[in-house]
């Protein structure tokens, strides 16, 4: 099969000066049909047949100096592949690579100008393609899949431009939305692009081609529902109504254009939809391009009635950090307000008025909230040293800041009444760094609009288990119903929800015992009487829905069994509870609760070929790190392993996160785990680490000491993983390969830094190397000094195994800095590697197609360094 030759050192007897002169092939069928067809495979990834005699098969690809040969001997059964510099690949000198091979409907052909392969492939009736190549040339039931680097030359977009190697174009048809792919063949440039072993089971396309759900939220009243589908980097708004809930898709956005939809509102009468429609800006004020359009994108508001149409425009946003987004309806869903670049702005949800800033307001505001009669907004004013709760009032000429201090007043929330607003008091009284590893102790504020005047009603303790906890708290703080004032807090040493009375007195623990609340929203039914969360109670690596009385009571469990649940909304009128859900082989959709269970919506958007039946279902497990400290992981076992398989080590980035027993709640890590499905589909066991600094396992395990930059302590978590991996039966103890994004990253160029005795490969994505760059310069020295020898760099002299670099040079989380450093590095230590630069992208992927290429990408790199022990080339130094 294609991938099983492994690399030999060159034969002696092979005579150079022959292979020069010998005539060249372009593999005519005449050549083929004297090979056997064992040897066949090992060739494929040439352009040019030169020789065969007896026992020797001899290929040739290439031209000038990215020209290579390659042979095959009968007595090894192996290939010699000589270095080959990567100018060579994807359409940068090398002949023709490529052939798209779909499964074209009727009315499609493929693309005209083809060359290379397409010699081989016979036309059925009517000029379509057959989906296999001929068995005189392919062999018996042998199939390709998908290659890696080149997966943008072959056009996966709508009416994107098929680049061929040898320079010349193709344009392909249109395809159907979610087009089903048999395969792609690639003919690779000296085995540096070779395809993935055969008879694949399914591709990287494939299990990545569900529709991702997010931004659940129903309307305030009656029985709406809405969420976004991003299908193949397409994303739209699809709402659903009771009594039937048959979903409908409200919007039609196309192709893979890297334009996400974020702050999906719905009026209170379910009949608007409104959402903001591209990225936030970066630290130039430029919203990400990643298609690298010659039109700069802007991050705009929309607006669409839930019956269909077209939409309509309200506004730029152009907000400046991730997650800014965030857009508030207005009572009677007239009017939605936004922040964005330092101000409110206001627009008429019909479309009927441009948007105008509301008021002129000092600081960088943020956090809009309507008061329950429309009559006024409240907001935050952040002004550096300190930040403010303010009042807009319609119809008033001045702003009302309500109990101004030295300190950062957030959050506010309007009592159902209107009372009250409650906020939160973050009470900075130090100003040390990030090193001295301090609480960050805050208070809970009411303030009444009657008398004007704010009281504490409730203070964290001053230790680090009560400090803020920033994305829960956001998500779970809100005022309640009869006076009751809902946040969260780690005060006990788990992420638990919390009551108040907003009058003040003791606060009632809503959620009792070893376990966490997820960080996802906190939802308000039976008129304010009842929360709606997630959480691992009783399971600790998945997550289900739970019910809680505000008063208190005994948590309710809403959902249970071997699947996932989260960001759980109720729709105005109390009776239906929609949800986020997932299992081990079955990707995240919403879902209805039901006296039945719970009832899938939008099913028909799922593919029907989505592999779910060929994924393999993780086992929990767990093992102790060097100091003790038990770690939870999910390891991915091969359905059809081999007694000496190679394994792979996954980190997740955060480090505030947590990878569980299915698709994962949130996008890159969702599609990190359809990869590590695929991973295992190719013969690799997976392990994927939660290490400490990992959330839903307790305060103490997530804020660990001598952690990143004080020290990586992290990293032992590592290394007892793959230890845990080397003691497995079916684990080649020498065959351990690591890989994960951000700060995944950082622990895979850690690994491969001071372990490569264990760690033979690694595929880093977007990691931190020197956390020296992420250093203001106050930094003490001694602080300097630790945190020099957390990082990878440190270490480069010990490095020795290869390593693929994967960035987006737009990245606003991961400074490109951190790739383009480490990569003078390596070259002046003469280590191997290979690098794909994504220009114009971010962290986190705005494209489908780039996740394709970067999970293809990673899967191709091991399956060459540890299935097949090739060697990868090393970039010479500058000297």
């Amino acid at each position: 099969m294609l991938g099983a030759c492994a690399p030999a050192a060159a034969d002696s007897s092979s005579d150079a000066s022959t292979r020069a002169a010998a005539p060249e092939n372009n593999l005519k069928f005449g050549r083929w049909a004297n090979i056997p067809a064992r040897y066949r495979p090992c060739c494929l990834s040439a352009s040019g047949i030169i020789d065969w005699q007896g026992a020797r098969l001899r290929c040739r690809w290439g031209s000038g100096a990215t020209r290579a040969e390659e042979e095959v001997a009968r007595p090894q059964r192996t290939c010699v592949r000589p270095p080959l510099p990567p100018q060579a690949a994807c359409g940068l000198g090398a002949p023709a690579l490529v052939e798209l091979w779909p499964k074209f409907a009727p009315r499609q052909r493929t693309p005209a100008g083809a060359q290379g392969v397409s010699n081989l492939l016979r036309k059925a009736a009517g000029g379509a393609w057959k989906n296999r190549l001929p068995a005189s040339i392919n062999g018996p039931k042998m199939e390709f899949a998908i290659p890696d680097f080149c997966m943008e030359d072959l056009a996966l977009a709508r009416g994107r431009r098929l680049r061929y190697a040898d320079g010349r174009n193709g344009r392909t048809q249109p395809m159907r939305r979610r087009q089903s792919w048999a395969g792609v063949v690639l003919l690779a440039v000296a085995g540096w692009l070779l395809a993935a072993p055969a008879r694949a089971q399914f591709t990287m396309e494939q299990a990545l081609s569900y529709p991702y759900p997010y931004g659940l939220t129903t309307a305030a009243n009656g029985e709406h529902v809405a969420w976004v589908f991003d299908a193949h980097g397409a994303r739209n708004v699809w709402v659903a109504d009771g009594p039937g809930f048959a979903a409908r898709e409200v919007t039609h956005y196309a192709g893979d254009e890297g334009m996400p939809i974020a702050s999906l509102r719905l009026t209170p009468d379910g009949k608007t939809v409104v959402y903001a429609r591209g990225s936030e800006t970066n630290a130039q004020g430029e919203v990400a391009n990643p298609t690298s359009d010659v039109t700069q994108p802007e991050q705009q508001v929309w607006a669409a009635d839930s019956n269909g149409g077209t939409p309509r425009l309200l506004g730029t946003m152009n907000c400046g950090f991730e997650g800014c987004e965030d857009i508030q309806i207005s009572p009677d869903g007239r009017w939605a307000v936004w922040p964005a670049r330092g101000a409110l702005w206001l627009a008429p949800v019909s479309g009927a008025q441009k948007a105008r800033k509301l008021a002129y307001i000092r600081g960088n505001v943020s956090d809009p909230q309507w008061s329950p009669d429309g009559k006024a907004i409240a907001f935050v004013s952040n002004r550096g040293t300190h930040a403010l709760v303010g009042i807009y009032r319609f119809g008033q000429s001045t702003l009302e800041y309500v109990a101004p201090s030295v300190f950062h007043d957030m959050m506010p929330r309007w009592s159902p009444d209107g009372k009250q607003i409650a906020f939160i008091r973050l009470l900075r009284t130090h100003t040390g760094g990030f090193w001295e590893r301090q609480p960050q102790p805050w208070t809970i504020w009411a303030w009444t609009a009657a008398t004007r005047k704010a009281k504490e009603i409730w203070r964290s303790t001053d230790g680090r288990d009560g400090s803020l906890p920033g994305e829960w708290e956001d998500a779970a703080f809100q005022f309640a119903g009869n006076r009751q004032i809902v946040f969260a807090s780690s005060e006990d040493g788990w992420m638990h929800l919390y009551a108040v009375p907003a009058a003040g007195g003791a606060a009632r623990l809503l959620t009792p015992g070893h376990y966490s609340i997820a960080p996802a929203p906190v939802t308000l039914t039976d008129g304010g009487a009842a929360l709606l969360y997630a959480s691992n109670d009783g399971d600790v690596d998945r997550r289900h829905v739970w019910r809680v009385n505000v008063a208190g009571g005994e948590p309710v469990a809403l959902t249970r069994g071997a699947s996932l649940e989260w960001t759980p909304v109720a729709t105005g009128d109390g009776r239906d509870i929609f949800f986020l859900g997932s299992t081990a082989t079955q990707p995240a959709m919403p879902y209805r609760l039901t006296a039945s269970g719970k009832v899938m919506l939008a099913a028909s958007e799922l593919p029907a070929d989505y592999p779910s039946a060929q994924l393999v279902t993780p086992q929990d497990v767990v093992f102790s790190s060097a100091d003790g400290l038990v770690i939870h992981g999910q390891l991915f076992i091969p359905h059809h392993h081999s007694a000496h398989s190679p394994a792979l080590v996954f980190m997740h980035g955060g480090p505030p996160r947590q990878m569980m027993l299915g698709y994962h709640p949130m996008d890159a890590y969702n599609f990190m785990y359809a990869a590590n499905e695929y991973l295992a589909s190719r013969g690799f066991v997976v392990l994927s680490v939660n290490y400490r600094l990992s959330i839903m396992y307790g305060r103490a395990f997530a804020d660990p000491p001598h952690a990143g930059p004080l020290g990586a302590s992290e990293y032992q978590d590592i290394v007892a993983g793959a230890r845990y991996l080397q003691k497995l039966p079916y684990v080649d103890a020498q065959k351990i390969g690591l890989w994960g994004g951000s700060y995944g990253g950082y622990l895979t160029a850690l690994g491969l830094a001071r372990n490569s005795d264990i760690f033979k490969a690694g595929v880093d994505y977007a990691g931190v190397h020197d956390w020296r760059l992420m250093l203001g310069a106050q930094v003490p020295p001694a602080v300097r000094r630790v945190a020099y020898e957390a990082s990878p760099v440190a270490s480069i002299a010990a490095w020795k195994s290869p390593v693929l670099l994967i960035q987006a040079d737009d990245d606003r989380n991961v400074r490109f800095a951190q790739t383009v450093d480490l990569v003078h590095l390596l070259r002046a230590h003469r280590l191997p590697y290979e690098l794909i630069v994504f220009p114009d992208g971010i962290h986190d992927s705005l494209l489908w197609r780039t996740w394709v290429r970067t999970f293809a990408a990673t899967a191709s790199f091991f399956q060459r360094t540890l299935q097949e022990g090739q060697t990868i080339m090393t970039i010479l130094s500058y000297k």
